[in-house]
């Protein structure tokens, strides 16, 4: 799925209205007819609903809902916001259908109002401002606003949170944006809503259809996109049955160090697991024993070094290379990996330590095989390219950084987010807060090195391999809870994910 700006919205509207043909008021009715739809699932006819609609567009689907779910037997009161007297086209009309509606109870808000009374039972609608806003909220709007966040009642939101903007909100007034317990969008969601710093405004969020021209979804390009199951099957390559272990490639997993061999142990578990037809792991000397025991599947590549990595030799014999986990930043560890980022020249993929390492050498970054994976956490990132004060900034520098360095960075977070070269952006839907432990990031840099080594394009090893990661978190959760799931769970339910995703 597309993600588009606010801009790009509007205009696809007026495609839809010029090509379908359809009047913008039909649109709109279109629009709230699906809401309403969605409404009407959630929540029977004995919650009270008070609707806040707005002077403009926005406001007009707050009215046009609230006449649907009035013959649809809800009680509703409406308020509508106008300080100015003065409505969009589509408001004023849906103003004027709204009062043939009997048992709706309408207020006007001019300005001069006390703020209303709201139950802590009802549901409220909140419908006074739409995407197009590009103003931080102040005064009387304001003061509604507050109200209703403080008033304890369930709020869902029409399209967008009222206050909050599609995209960059750093300098927005967040005292007077809406916390809406879940907002429904209409065809897409905003990229607003995939930063932490808005999610105590945005809720849970869905997308509901209102039939937007297919032709406007095509033409209108855009530089971010939801990744989703349709989109990862086409990536999925299928096994002939003449293949043999060489057909499906060599990894190398660098990582591992004195007390950090879980790490390791995890990482080539994944890479296993991950479909790579011979994984060597490569550790110091020490953990020998601890490997062969806890992976008799793996090769094994002793370091010179006891307790750290410091080389590793004939690395052509490798398809792909997956570094940093479990590893530290000591000198000799950094003239290693420091080798292998500035003379392997096949598919990459450097995380953990190594990244921090990269961060205390960062003129070597430009040495960086093309389209080199680099999977950091916000910490690690943030030692690449410097603090960002917001979600959003730091996503911004995200995709400076893997244009300005020919690399492919997988920002981990709630929403994992995969920038590439070209400057375009794969957002992450899967996963869960579970992943939020120890070890989660190692299994991931096993399973991409093994799509890298059965030669999927990197970009597609990134894409395909948060996406399994998280959907086999998610179907850790049939037997286990987010508070009790380890990585080895997530390893375990790889095979089921990608089932899955052929099924």
């Amino acid at each position: 799925m597309k993600i588009y700006n606010s801009e790009q919205v509007r205009k696809m509207d007026a495609y839809t209205i010029e090509h379908e043909p359809i009047s913008s008021i039909d649109l709109m009715e279109r629009a709230s007819n699906s809401f309403a739809d969605w409404f009407s699932e959630k929540f029977d006819t004995a919650k009270e609903v008070i609707v806040f609609a707005g002077p403009g567009n926005n406001g007009g689907d707050g009215l046009a809902i609230s006449r649907i779910l009035a013959r649809r037997k809800y009680r509703v009161t409406v308020y509508l916001l106008n300080l100015k007297n003065k409505l969009s086209t589509d408001c004023e009309k849906n103003f004027q259908r709204l009062k043939s509606v009997n048992g709706i109870r309408l207020s006007v808000l001019d300005g001069t109002d006390p703020s209303p009374n709201l139950p802590k039972e009802s549901v409220i609608i909140d419908a006074l401002f739409g995407s197009g806003l590009t103003r931080a909220i102040t005064g009387f709007e304001a003061k509604i606003i507050k109200t209703i966040n403080s008033a304890g009642a369930l709020v869902v939101a029409v399209d967008i949170p009222s206050g909050l903007f599609g995209e960059n909100n750093k300098g927005n007034n967040r005292e007077a944006i809406i916390k809406a317990d879940f907002t429904i969008s209409f065809e897409f969601p905003f990229l607003s809503f995939f930063f932490k710093e808005n999610d105590p405004f945005v809720g849970k969020w869905l997308c509901v259809a209102i039939g937007i021209h297919p032709d406007a979804i095509e033409e209108t390009k855009a530089d971010h996109f939801l990744v989703e199951k349709a989109f990862v099957a086409k990536l999925l390559k299928n096994r002939s049955k003449f293949s043999h272990k060489g057909s499906f490639g060599h990894s190398l997993i660098v990582a591992g160090s004195y007390g950090m061999m879980g790490a390791a142990i995890l990482a080539v578990r994944a890479c296993l697991r991950g479909g790579s037809g011979l994984v060597t792991a490569h550790i110091p000397r020490f953990g020998y024993d601890i490997m062969q025991t806890s992976v008799p599947e793996a090769l094994i590549s002793i370091d010179q070094s006891d307790i750290i990595f410091t080389e590793v030799e004939l690395l052509n014999k490798f398809n792909a290379i997956g570094i940093g986990p479990g590893l530290n930043t000591k000198s000799n560890t950094s003239k290693g990996v420091l080798k292998i980022c500035r003379e392997f020249r096949k598919a990459l993929i450097i995380d953990a330590d190594a990244i921090n390492i990269l961060a205390e050498n960062k003129d070597v970054l430009q040495e960086l095989q093309a389209n080199t994976i680099l999977s950091p956490h916000p910490g690690e990132f943030d030692r690449l390219a410097g603090e960002s004060e917001t979600e959003f900034e730091r996503h911004l520098k995200q995709i400076d950084f893997s244009v300005k360095y020919g690399v492919i960075i997988i920002l981990k977070g709630r929403y994992t987010m995969i920038s590439l070269p070209d400057g375009s952006t794969f957002i992450n839907t899967t996963g869960n807060s579970g992943l939020a432990t120890g070890g989660s990031g190692d299994v991931l840099t096993g399973l991409i090195t093994a799509l890298l080594a059965q030669n999927y394009l990197p970009h597609e090893a990134a894409i395909l391999g948060v996406y399994l990661h998280g959907l086999a978190a998610d179907i850790s959760l049939s037997d286990q809870s987010e508070e009790s799931l380890i990585p080895g769970d997530v390893i375990e339910n790889l095979g089921k994910a990608f089932k899955f995703i052929r099924s």
